[in-house]
């Protein structure tokens, strides 16, 4: 998709992802989908651009695969835009192939450090916390140990983790959480917390206020619970398990050895 050639006169071809990045609006609108997904109301006010022009080259990044939406599970008339991170990895290793193929540089794996002065703290948020939430605290603190304090919470808690997140962790990850129970987002309000992360529409929409301010982003993910079959688990895990990979940089970017 991102092949990059030479026109018949000789002339260089600009890679696509050059092409699309190179726009100043778009390459904003890359920016905040790097970050979190994004309803077009707000992308208009972060970019500072009228909505049809917002809506423009939201399609254009659309057409080329580096930017997809979902309806929001909230309010089905609204959508959630989201980045997609590994084809923005895809897109830029074959911008830099064309220009000498030495720059195809295959991404490297999230250097984590050996110790921190203070381990970030994060709070994934769904509304069971029967699913998607504790799937992402699982995954997390796999990936990074002690080095994070990670946890999650609900507004409206189940009153057992769903088998089928349990399953799809216990047989892709080997992580076992058969023995935790679903906590509240009530109790979580007097905790401070370095990030805040919303896996569902839902529960965006009454996130409690901390005092500490901290940072929040949202992963608009389908309920798997609402399909409750192993692919739509598996799928589901598959998806946090890359943004998890995604945002360990974001985690420890200020954090020194």
């Amino acid at each position: 998709m991102y092949h990059a050639g030479m026109a018949s006169s000789g002339q260089a071809v600009l890679p696509p992802f050059v092409r699309l990045a190179a726009h100043e609006v778009r390459w904003r609108l890359l920016g905040e989908l790097a970050r979190s997904d994004l309803r077009v109301r707000e992308l208009v006010t972060l970019v500072g651009e009228p909505q049809n022009l917002v809506s423009y080259h939201l399609r254009l990044l659309r057409s080329a695969g580096l930017v997809n939406a979902r309806r929001s599970s909230f309010d089905g008339r609204d959508s959630y835009y989201h980045l997609d991170l590994e084809r923005c990895v895809d897109a830029l290793a074959a911008a830099g192939a064309a220009l000498h193929p030495a720059l195809r540089l295959l991404p490297p794996e999230p250097t984590l450090p050996a110790r921190a002065s203070a381990a970030p703290s994060v709070l994934f948020m769904c509304t069971g916390n029967s699913a998607r939430s504790p799937i992402a605290e699982a995954l997390l603190r796999h990936r990074v140990g002690s080095r994070a304090e990670v946890t999650s919470a609900g507004s409206h808690p189940k009153a057992r983790l769903h088998p089928h997140a349990v399953r799809v962790l216990r047989q892709r990850y080997g992580i076992d959480i058969a023995g935790r129970r679903p906590r509240h987002l009530d109790t979580m309000t007097s905790r401070r917390f370095d990030y805040v992360i919303s896996l569902c529409d839902k529960v965006r929409e009454v996130c409690p206020d901390f005092d500490d301010h901290p940072q929040r982003l949202h992963w608009s993910i389908p309920d798997p619970g609402a399909i409750s079959s192993d692919d739509a688990f598996d799928r589901t895990a598959s998806e946090i398990d890359t943004r998890i990979r995604y945002l360990q940089p974001i985690l420890f970017r200020e954090v020194q050895p």
